[in-house]
């Protein structure tokens, strides 16, 4: 009796270990199934998202897209306007830069050809200057000395340069004359012949006044040229400054012109 309930026992555990063993497989696949679903679900919930957006999209693309050409259609002719004009302002400009170049060059050109011809005229008063006062010197010494009847006259220096200028002058055949036999010594020459002073006085006039003419011109050549040269500089001050604004402004409109030329393209 007890080895039968024994097996009993024995035989219900078995069918119960075995009814277990059969049981654990499907739940592991019902469950399996039921992640399945719940992704499926999840998934489906995703796409139906995306399809919606995608129809909002539909719905509004043409409204959208209307827009946009709408817009490219008012914004093609302004860039291209604008590059037009632009392109046109910067032409002009480059041609302001050349021809101010071009006037700064030879404003340069003219302060240089202006101070080569003022040293010119400079190096030629002093030399005029220079002989026309030792020509007046030695008239002041000659007249005093002849009126006073010096002797020993003609052996001086002062008589040697009279001598020159007897020849060198330009006066008349009977003056140069009359001068000329004086300072050889020749014989009916007194010393104090007024004839010969007062040609000497006429010498020293007309020196004197060539002097004082030369000079004029000197002073007048000198603040004409520090005219010239002032107004030059004025101008090449003037020009620098606007070859440095319009090189800037033509920089700038490159600048310019090129983003309005990708702007067209993307449109």
């Amino acid at each position: 009796m007890v080895n039968k309930v024994l097996l009993c026992a024995l035989v219900g555990t078995v069918t119960a270990s075995d009814e277990s063993h059969k049981v654990n497989p499907i739940r592991r696949v019902v469950t399996m199934l039921q992640m399945m679903q719940n992704k499926v679900a999840a998934e489906g919930e995703k796409k139906e998202k995306i399809f919606n957006q995608f129809m909002c999209y539909c719905d509004n693309a043409d409204a959208t897209l209307g827009a946009s050409i709408d817009s490219a259609d008012k914004k093609i002719p302004l860039l291209e306007s604008g590059i037009k004009e632009d392109s046109a302002l910067k032409a002009q400009l480059e041609a302001d830069l050349k021809a101010h170049q071009s006037d700064r060059v030879s404003a340069k050109d003219a302060i240089a050809k202006a101070t080569a011809i003022r040293e010119k005229e400079k190096a030629a008063f002093a030399k005029t200057s220079s002989e026309l006062k030792t020509n007046i010197g030695a008239m002041d010494k000659a007249i005093p000395a002849i009126e006073k009847g010096m002797g020993g006259f003609l052996q001086t220096s002062t008589a040697s340069v009279l001598r020159q200028l007897s020849i060198s002058l330009d006066m008349s055949s009977v003056d140069r004359e009359m001068l000329t036999g004086f300072l050889s010594g020749k014989n009916g020459y007194s010393p104090a012949s007024g004839e010969i002073v007062g040609i000497l006085k006429t010498m020293h006039d007309e020196m004197s006044a060539d002097l004082k003419s030369a000079t004029d011109d000197e002073n007048a050549a000198i603040a004409a040229f520090g005219s010239l040269v002032a107004a030059k500089e004025k101008e090449i001050n003037a020009l620098s400054r606007a070859i440095e604004s319009k090189m800037t402004r033509v920089g700038d409109l490159g600048v310019k012109i090129a983003q309005m030329k990708n702007d067209l393209e993307d449109n």
